[in-house]
């Protein structure tokens, strides 16, 4: 048994808060230098150049790479011979979201009513999902989600017999709904099977998987789809910032479960083209 004081998830949760809403991930960098080197519209190419630029005075700065920091999400997978000590895990993550929003100068998004609308005015409290692991480490995973993306994500509850064609119907009816809202090139996470709540939740992780080097353990069957999903969405012509051209996503990543006989849901997450998401390990 190894013992972990929750001071730890403090420290590291509130540093991951400052680090990855000012820089951003090191495959997302890679994915928006080769869309921009590939992208075929001059007008794409020059958005795309202002992304670019946007991050690096961002960083060089020490500002947000963008205005909307985001609410933040974490999924925290604890080693089964992981012993905390010193208080609670929720108040230690919480307590880290709340200095790493106030002391990194980050704005602060979160109401504390759905209906009343008043501000906590330190970004708490975060979306946390745990997962019981082996082993005796933990796996932080931040991924500060801002709304102007979240809020152009759907769930669709298909019927089995839509089958394959349904799935993709679903992906390219949520970018095509999106269009430029959700500040594209987009990364779109989408989640299939389980049930309502299930792929919901798989879609959102997806967002956290690498863009640029998919899972060659998956089925035969998903590789597929994501590389004939991202083609079909750079097909549309949204194009990056909604102004035309060969790039509206970055990746498609897809995550599966199994489901019931009776139903076959989906749910696509779509996050904008800073998808922020960083992973610690203690």
């Amino acid at each position: 048994m190894r013992e972990i004081n929750v001071e730890k998830l403090t420290d590291a949760i509130a540093e991951m808060c400052i680090s990855i809403n000012h820089d951003l991930s090191d495959d997302m960098k890679c994915a928006l230098d080769n869309a921009k080197n590939s992208e075929a519209s001059p007008i794409g190419q020059k958005v795309l150049g202002q992304l670019e630029e946007n991050l690096s005075i961002a960083k060089e700065k020490m500002i947000p790479i963008c205005q909307d920091t985001g609410m933040a999400v974490i999924f925290l997978e604890v080693g089964q011979d992981v012993h905390f000590t010193g208080g609670s895990v929720e108040d230690a993550i919480n307590e880290g979201v709340r200095r790493g929003y106030t002391d990194g100068y980050l704005r602060k998004s979160v109401v504390g009513d759905p209906i009343l609308r008043e501000n906590t005015k330190d970004n708490t409290p975060a979306v946390i999902h745990y997962s019981i692991v082996p082993k005796d480490q933990v796996k932080i995973t931040l991924a500060p989600k801002g709304f102007g993306s979240e809020n152009m994500s759907q769930v669709f509850m298909l019927k089995p017999a839509q089958g394959i064609e349904g799935v993709k119907d679903a992906i390219l009816k949520a970018v095509k709904d999106a269009g430029p809202n959700a500040c594209p090139p987009m990364v779109i996470g989408v989640g299939i099977g389980g049930t309502f709540e299930k792929c919901a939740l798989m879609a959102k992780q997806a967002l956290t998987d690498k863009v640029e080097s998919s899972d060659e353990n998956k089925p035969a069957w998903v590789l597929d789809l994501e590389r004939e999903m991202l083609n079909k969405i750079n097909a549309t012509g949204i194009g990056p910032a909604g102004l035309g051209g060969t790039t509206t996503a970055l990746a498609v990543n897809v995550r599966t479960y199994p489901t019931h006989i009776a139903g076959l849901p989906v749910a696509v997450n779509i996050c904008c083209h800073v998808n922020r998401h960083i992973t610690s390990i203690i």
